[in-house]
């Protein structure tokens, strides 16, 4: 495992190689849907900045297209290009000022690009309302009836969606982040050829566990090129489809300790969104187990998420080693300053901003900006360099 400072409670510190998180409150990456072209924009700032200054210790950029078909909307964040760096790191610097790490997921949408953003409806768009023919999955197989038909993709494409996954860690470096994480959850892409529910292949993509699970380790490895030895690389994923016959935990533990000694520090733990149909049994805190069990069994740091919303809740699954962080997605929505809420509900100290001293309780100390880490040559740029 990773070293790490003890689990002992939400409000300690946890150093994840030369990254030191002030506590175990992350914002999970959420979907925006607010983009043109894959730019963001003042609303990612305003969005992701706000839950910097309320105190989460890392804050997570929503899932990042790193080409332009792989996104899920034509809205969706993207990294695909030079172009996309310049207003990411204006975010990431803000995030920054305020003691908070910057994180960034990044992702292809596979079978579930060129569809509605939620507001608009659900469901495949045609080329007169921005969508795109280019859609390609491990096999010809759509997630539902009004989704798009997926082409099942050739071996030597899959070789540069590859690169690209490379290529925009390069890109989310480049912009300040120090904290990546590789979306291999809720049924796009690197899920679909996981689960033998929507990978039909018969070549070296599909099949067999080793089979299905190769491009992880492609896109993990071409990664590591890219994204420096010094900082954390997470990945998400779905721990299992909830369907008999799909992927589930036992796969989801053996994928988990391959990808430790390949490089991965911590596994975002979620589940579902590979199968339409699947009947999830939600409740407060159901995907806790994966998270503890994959931290046990894999002897790797996690992540635990899904209908975490209260202090105590967050701080027994620290508490018990059940996880290592807690990561908040719509409670962060509802709730821009769970973490300071959180501190005086638990009676613990946090640092508030300089600007909301007058406003916080006595004593509380201001919050410093993240040191910076000074730049490493990575293997790609050695290999560029001809060393």
């Amino acid at each position: 495992m990773p070293q790490s400072t003890p689990a002992k409670g939400l409000f300690d510190e946890l150093t994840i190689r030369d990254v030191r998180l002030a506590n175990r409150i992350a914002v999970s990456p959420m979907c925006q849907y607010s983009c043109e072209d894959g730019m963001a924009t003042d609303w990612h700032l305003v969005h992701l900045g706000s839950r910097a200054v309320g105190g989460a210790a890392l804050v997570i950029a929503e899932a990042t297209a790193v080409l332009p078909e792989a996104r899920i909307s034509p809205q969706d964040l993207g990294i695909w290009s030079e172009a996309h760096i310049e207003p990411l790191a204006r975010i990431a610097q803000f995030i920054h000022s305020q003691g908070s790490v910057a994180g960034i997921q990044i992702a292809h949408a596979g079978r579930k690009a060129s569809t509605a953003r939620p507001w608009d409806g659900a469901g495949k768009l045609t080329e007169q309302e921005g969508g795109w023919n280019d859609i390609v999955a491990p096999s010809a197989v759509a997630f539902a009836p009004n989704y798009p038909m997926p082409a099942a993709v050739k071996v030597e494409r899959i070789a540069s969606i590859v690169d690209a996954f490379g290529k925009a860690a390069q890109r989310a470096l480049d912009a300040g982040f120090r904290v990546l994480e590789i979306h291999s959850a809720h049924g796009y892409l690197i899920h679909e050829f996981l689960s033998p529910l929507s990978n039909h292949r018969s070549d070296q993509y599909g099949g067999s566990f080793e089979n299905r699970t190769r491009i992880v380790r492609e896109v993990v490895n071409r990664v590591r090129q890219y994204w420096p030895e010094r900082l954390p690389l997470f990945i998400r994923i779905s721990a299992t489809d909830w369907v008999e016959g799909g992927w589930d935990t036992d796969q989801a533990v053996e994928l988990a300790r391959s990808l430790r000694t390949l490089g991965v520090d911590l596994v975002d733990c979620s589940s579902g969104g590979n199968i339409a149909d699947a009947k999830i049994p939600m409740a407060p805190g159901y995907q806790v187990p994966f998270a503890e069990r994959i931290r046990r069994d894999a002897g790797i740091l996690t992540g635990a998420v899904g209908m975490i919303t209260e202090a105590q809740q967050a701080d027994d699954i620290i508490r018990r080693g059940q996880a290592d962080i807690i990561l908040l997605a719509r409670e962060m929505l509802r709730d821009p300053y769970w973490p300071l809420h959180a501190a005086a509900q638990l009676g613990k100290q946090i640092s508030w901003p300089a600007q909301y001293l007058r406003a916080a309780p006595a004593g509380t100390a201001a919050r410093q900006p993240v040191e910076e880490i000074e730049p490493v040559q990575t293997v790609a740029e050695s290999s560029r360099a001809g060393k």
